[in-house]
């Protein structure tokens, strides 16, 4: 079954002189999709971006993380296993090739789970594995994701 998604990106960094030379616009847009909250967005600080806005890099690994977030969640509620807490602080590294073009080469996934006292920890820990499969956006990157869980047990 397909689906389909939409977004509309709408470059805001025309200064008045729109491109007429490479410094004189701003690498700045918005994205709107539907019925959503609008995302100011620049590129990476490290090209002369806005560092206070999201960034194309900085979308990419948090929806990994997310993607990998809610099927981590389907599989615990499906094992049983309560998880009270979840949160990650994923990372990822660039790279800029000689020609100037960048890329990802790996991301570690880093989350932090609060589990109820008595769950199977190696049976929680196991459930990330199992993830790669079956998350849309994992299964659509051309890089290696990894997974560095800690668990934290409720009460203790």
């Amino acid at each position: 079954m397909a689906h389909t998604y939409t977004s509309h990106i709408h470059w805001t960094g025309n200064r008045g002189d729109g491109t007429a030379h490479y410094r004189a616009y701003d690498r700045t847009w918005d994205i709107a999709v539907p019925g959503k909250p609008v995302i100011s967005c620049s590129n990476d600080p490290l090209l002369g971006g806005d560092p206070t806005k999201m960034n194309p890099e900085d979308l990419l690994l948090s929806a990994l993380s997310a993607c990998h977030m809610l099927w981590y969640l389907h599989y615990a509620a499906d094992a049983k296993i309560t998880v009270t807490a979840y949160q990650d602080t994923p990372t990822a590294t660039g790279v800029v090739e000689p020609g100037g073009a960048g890329r990802f080469t790996e991301a570690t996934l880093r989350p932090k789970i609060t589990v109820r006292p008595g769950t199977d920890l190696a049976a929680a820990e196991a459930i990330h594995h199992r993830i790669h499969s079956v998350c849309f956006i994992a299964r659509s990157v051309n890089f290696p994701v990894s997974y560095a869980p800690d668990f934290v047990v409720e009460g203790e």
